[in-house]
């Protein structure tokens, strides 16, 4: 019997992470994209994988496992793009601190409260220190674009760049395959994680999915010397440097839970803020914007991601924010869901058919 063909709409990190699962278990993947890989949200996130952020119990769940999904992938993708360098949190003082500790210790969340001096030490570039932080040890950060790239080659897919997908091919009452601009290729199954794409690409199959839009901007500093290891969190702004030594900081605070529709004002006024803010926490470095990207993000409108099989048989749906945290997961799922037919215990509530997918939910 032939490898069955998985023709997979969309090259950003989630995209990618399917393709290397589906590849390795045997199967014979295409990658579609109108542009190159990374091109849209996966090339413009922060990177940060946790699930200390998470919206209910089930979230939390599929969370965390994704970040077992990820040192299962760094075993199998070596001198790949993770680190675990941990997170430092006070987003949240006062009760609503005690409760976010109490509540993460709860589901055996690796957690700690660290005092002021344990943090001085930490953070000695930083000018204001908090009276105390939660420290998440285990958290990580990726460059998702590099991630992206590394899984499409090393997963040996056949990957078509620059080829817009018109349409869903059906016949017989399931996908068989995409209409391309330039023509068509037939699959045995279909999977869009084409992000924000994906609703037009449902819609003349009659199928509704509200992603409603979720614009962000992401600033880069340029490089300067290491000032800072873990990924930190604060009431106004969410920061990490990368390995070239550069301050990743998305401009809105709280990006994860951010459900803004639009921009609070144009891009390069959120970036200058954005380099203010961040020359008053390292005062004395040269601090400078090298890049301010917007990105849209793919939230279905309930905020939670869309994993697995849609009502049209050999359709499949992998939509989701964070792509950084959950994609290493989504691979394995989407892999062993449509090569043997075995569902996940955790990916049951994020079903493509739930209900409410439809509706868009106000901002």
């Amino acid at each position: 019997m032939s490898a069955p063909h998985v023709a997979i709409v969309g090259a950003g990190v989630i995209g990618a992470a399917v393709a290397f699962r589906l590849a390795r278990a045997g199967a014979r993947v295409t990658v579609v994209d109108a542009g190159l890989p990374a091109a849209q949200a996966s090339g413009r996130s922060f990177g940060w994988i946790n699930a200390s952020f998470f919206l209910n119990a089930a979230h939390f769940a599929l969370r965390s496992e994704a970040m077992a999904a990820h040192h299962r992938l760094d075993a199998d993708l070596p001198h790949g793009t993770t680190t675990w360098p941990g997170c430092l949190w006070w987003e949240e003082t006062g009760e609503a601190f005690d409760r976010t500790e109490a509540r993460l210790r709860g589901l055996g969340y690796p957690v700690a409260v660290l005092d002021r001096q344990a943090l001085a030490a930490r953070l000695p570039h930083m000018a204001a220190i908090p009276d105390r932080a939660l420290h998440f040890p285990t958290e990580g950060v990726t460059d998702t674009a590099r991630l992206t790239r590394r899984l499409l080659a090393a997963s040996g897919a056949e990957v078509w760049t620059g080829c817009p997908v018109t349409g869903v091919e059906t016949a017989s009452g399931r996908a068989c395959g995409l209409r391309l601009a330039s023509g068509r290729i037939g699959a045995d199954h279909v999977v869009l994680a084409a992000g924000t794409g994906t609703p037009d690409l449902l819609a003349p199959l009659g199928i509704a999915l509200a992603l409603p839009d979720r614009p962000g901007v992401l600033v880069a500093t340029r490089p300067l010397a290491r000032v800072l290891d873990p990924v930190i969190v604060t009431p106004d702004q969410e920061i990490r440097q990368d390995a070239a030594g550069r301050l990743i900081a998305p401009a809105a605070a709280s990006h994860q839970s951010d459900r803004a529709d639009r921009l609070a004002a144009p891009p390069g006024v959120l970036a200058d803020a954005t380099i203010e803010r961040l020359r008053a926490m390292f005062p004395g470095q040269a601090i400078a914007l090298e890049s301010a990207t917007v990105g849209w993000r793919p939230v279905p409108a309930d905020g939670l991601p869309v994993i697995g099989a849609a009502p049209l048989p050999g359709l499949w749906l992998a939509v989701m924010h964070s792509g950084a945290t959950l994609c290493a997961l989504a691979g394995e799922i989407m892999a062993a869901m449509i090569l043997k037919g075995e569902t996940h215990p955790l990916a049951a509530p994020f079903a493509a058919t739930r209900p409410g997918l439809d509706r868009i939910t106000a901002g």
